[in-house]
């Protein structure tokens, strides 16, 4: 995040805010005391606090670039699809169509917001949630979240396999 864009949106740019936070000892803190105390002490709202903590702890070494605060990582990708999303659904929810597109990887479902949204327990160990985001006609926006990765490389690694396999989706949405 720009100076500017800080300025604006707190009225104190990224030095300011690091001098604050160190004189306050937050290298010592846990990420939810950080962002409790510059809610409570300088009163900016919660999305900018989450965002200066987290810019925080990258700048002092605490976190890694897309690092959540229990120390894993997450990954995202997304497609668009030619279906409605009460089709998009059913191609990720029902287990034998999604068979079609993903071979490469068992889901076992541990909730569902029919059509909006599915979590999985994937069968290398990390969980899947999928967004469905109708866009008009028979257009679906799939956003899928991977999180439990263990590093930055295994972070990248989903990113692009999940590229592959919402591709594959959007080749079995067409047939």
């Amino acid at each position: 995040m720009s100076d500017q864009a800080l300025i604006e949106g707190t009225g104190a740019n990224w030095q300011t805010w690091l001098e604050l936070l160190d004189e306050r000892g937050a290298a010592g803190l846990g990420h939810t005391a950080i962002a409790q105390m510059l809610v409570r002490e300088f009163e900016i709202d919660g999305w900018w606090a989450q965002s200066i903590t987290v810019g925080y702890e990258q700048e002092r070494g605490l976190r890694e670039p897309g690092q959540r605060p229990d120390g894993t990582f997450s990954a995202s990708a997304s497609k668009t699809l030619d279906l409605s999303i009460g089709a998009a659904f059913e191609q990720v929810a029902d287990a034998d169509v999604r068979a079609r597109w993903l071979p490469d990887l068992e889901l076992s479902q541990r909730s569902a917001s029919p059509p909006k949204s599915v979590r999985f327990d994937a069968s290398d160990g990390t969980r899947i949630l999928v967004n469905l985001s109708a866009r008009g006609g028979e257009k679906t926006a799939v956003q899928v979240e991977v999180a439990k990765l263990a590093s930055a490389e295994e972070s990248a690694a989903a990113k692009a396999a999940w590229k592959t396999r919402l591709e594959r989706l959007a080749e079995a949405a067409r047939a």
